[in-house]
């Protein structure tokens, strides 16, 4: 741990990206951008892929901005090396239980497959930690998305069980993993980097 004199960590910026917050209007651009990509949509999402106007979007942040702060933070992920956002991360918190869902897009595309997403995966799992002294981060994803797979297991995610045939993709019904993470894991892995 952080010993007295010792330089706080920013719990903020990773080896490749950081963690940042954009206005509605950004927000807005990006995931009507985002959205006409069904293969984004098919990876981050069980919904239909629909297209919705940068109008639209806008209205939907500026609620979704207007809950509780308690619910759920939401951050953008920006590169390093550019300092172009390039997606989201958000955890929903359930403190009664010392817990939370975790969700990340990247949607860039030429960013896809990078390291980008693993970053901000450990830093959320961080602050989710450090920040919000949780116990707990899970998430879950489609089976079809082999690379969140391997990047969720590098931040050190455990798949702790699987809903058969939960999602419907032209006519199929694919599978639904669930994974976590315990503080005490994350610490094991992390612990002497903080």
């Amino acid at each position: 741990m952080v010993g007295a004199g010792n330089a706080m960590k920013d719990l903020y910026r990773g080896t490749l990206v950081r963690l940042a917050t954009e206005s509605p209007e950004e927000y807005a651009k990006a995931f009507t951008r985002w959205g006409r990509d069904t293969e984004y949509h098919r990876l981050a999402d069980s919904d239909p892929s629909q297209l919705w106007s940068e109008k639209k979007h806008k209205e939907w942040m500026e609620k979704d901005s207007e809950k509780d702060s308690m619910e759920f933070v939401r951050f953008s992920i920006r590169t390093l090396a550019e300092d172009k956002f390039i997606g989201e991360v958000t955890l929903w918190f359930n403190w009664q239980h010392g817990d939370a869902w975790v969700g990340i897009v990247i949607g860039e595309r030429e960013h896809w497959g990078q390291g980008y997403g693993t970053d901000a995966m450990r830093l959320i799992v961080q602050y989710g930690f450090l920040e919000a002294n949780l116990r707990r981060v899970s998430l879950a994803l489609h089976s079809y998305n082999p690379r969140a797979l391997r990047s969720y297991e590098k931040v050190g995610f455990k798949l702790e069980g699987t809903v058969r045939g939960e999602t419907r993709r032209e006519g199929r019904h694919t599978d639904t993993y669930v994974m976590g993470i315990l503080r005490e894991e994350w610490l094991a892995l992390y612990g002497d980097t903080i």
